[in-house]
């Protein structure tokens, strides 16, 4: 008898649609920050909402394109590729623009990303020998990230005082570390998945 063919999953579908509608979020995003930056009296305040508002669909719809693609069965080539560099966009685009209007230190801002793109690079060049799944920290990572990223733009420290400065600044510090950490967990298991799959002589083979 023979086996019948697995379902193809069809590219078009809601999951890699919300995938798209976030990368789409992303210009919007970073024009309400900027007209927010630009406004010469507190009437720009609308537009700093409007970003954080935007921001928090945003990193809504990468939880619920994920769910929606395991609970489904949705995932797809498209959607391995176009979720991560959606995450990348979004999260690169508030980095920047926050130390660009001086409110992050360039130094964390010029870390998290080096990681971000040597992480994506390094993923790419041992492709060859196995795929680097998500680890825990990595989630962990992005979670704080987000996190981090929100505090410090809603406008809040005029309102709530000194006290609410610190906690941002607290938190995008764990970002940080998590960040760097998880960067060389990352490049220990590309030696290791590099390592074992030359000793078996089957590259792509999976790690323990």
């Amino acid at each position: 008898m023979s086996i019948p063919p697995a379902k193809q999953v069809p590219t078009l579908n809601i999951a890699n649609v919300l995938t798209v509608v976030r990368i789409l979020l992303v210009p919007f995003f970073i024009w309400f920050l900027l007209l927010d930056d630009s406004a010469a009296d507190d009437s720009g305040g609308l537009f700093r909402w409007l970003a954080v508002a935007v921001f928090a669909v945003a990193i809504y719809t990468d939880k619920l394109d994920g769910d929606l693609a395991r609970s489904r069965g949705l995932i797809t080539d498209f959607g391995k590729i176009a979720d991560p560099i959606a995450d990348k966009l979004l999260i690169g685009a508030a980095l920047i623009l926050l130390s660009v209007m001086g409110e992050l230190w360039w130094w964390v801002t010029i870390v998290i990303l080096v990681r971000e793109l040597g992480i994506t690079v390094l993923r790419f060049a041992v492709i060859r020998y196995g795929v680097m799944p998500a680890s825990r920290g990595g989630k962990l990572k992005t979670v704080i990230q987000t996190f981090a990223i929100f505090l410090y733009l809603l406008p809040l420290a005029g309102v709530l005082g000194d006290w609410y400065s610190w906690v941002a600044i607290t938190v995008m510090l764990a970002a940080v570390a998590v960040t760097v950490v998880t960067g060389i967990d990352y490049i220990i298991q590309a030696i290791r998945l590099r390592r074992d799959a030359l000793s078996t002589g089957h590259p792509g083979s999976p790690t323990s």
